[in-house]
């Protein structure tokens, strides 16, 4: 018991940089390269629903841009919108929030109606709150399921990569507000706080055994 006790001590003691947190800067992010090669990559899972809210007296997406013939054509071509859009646990208005899909979108296409995405998901609650992943790809919104490409993040993201399942909730047509459903998946690399959780277990599996 004793020789256990110990060797729990050591592990923790060994491990605690590792759950200090991702260091910030330069130096940091280079030394994260060259030990990148050493990392474990898994599978994460994300859902979450999407606010796009244009119309009211506090709108989260705003039109930007337009070209000389947006107005009269069929699927909107040329308009760009900027968006500071709420991330939350539910599709509800008043549901926890989980983070902002910050960035723009725009109509690409003259034949139906297809948005550009390029957008920030910067999380601000939870474990992951501080980190981000990055969304590009086509949007057909009247479309049930879109998938778009994560191609890369910030913090517990780095070099994250994967697929956004995005789904349409609600929307109305009058106003143009509506809630998308999002599924994530993408390849991250363990995060310290796993590392820690693996290291330890190792270290129990050689003691027990």
């Amino acid at each position: 018991m004793e020789k256990l006790i110990i060797l729990l001590l050591c592990s923790i003691m060994l491990s605690m940089p590792m759950v200090e947190g991702i260091a910030e800067g330069p130096k940091a992010v280079e030394e994260w390269f060259s030990k990148h090669r050493h990392k474990k990559e898994k599978v994460t899972k994300l859902h979450f629903y999407f606010h796009d809210t244009p119309s009211g007296k506090n709108p989260t997406v705003l039109q930007v841009a337009q070209a000389n013939g947006s107005s009269t054509s069929p699927t909107l071509f040329g308009l760009v919108f900027i968006a500071d859009d709420p991330l939350t646990v539910g599709p509800e208005p008043n549901s926890t929030l989980v983070g902002r899909a910050q960035g723009m979108y725009s109509s690409a296409s003259l034949e139906d109606i297809g948005l550009a995405m390029n957008l920030n998901f910067v999380f601000t609650a939870g474990k992951f709150n501080g980190s981000t992943f990055s969304l590009v790809g086509r949007n057909q919104i009247f479309h049930e399921y879109r998938e778009m490409a994560i191609v890369g993040g910030t913090g517990v993201f780095r070099l994250a990569r994967g697929i956004a399942t995005a789904k349409t909730f609600t929307f109305n047509t009058t106003s143009g507000d509506a809630v998308v459903e999002y599924n994530v998946m993408h390849l991250m690399n363990q995060t310290p706080l796993e590392e820690f959780a693996l290291h330890m277990s190792i270290n129990l599996v050689l003691v027990n055994g």
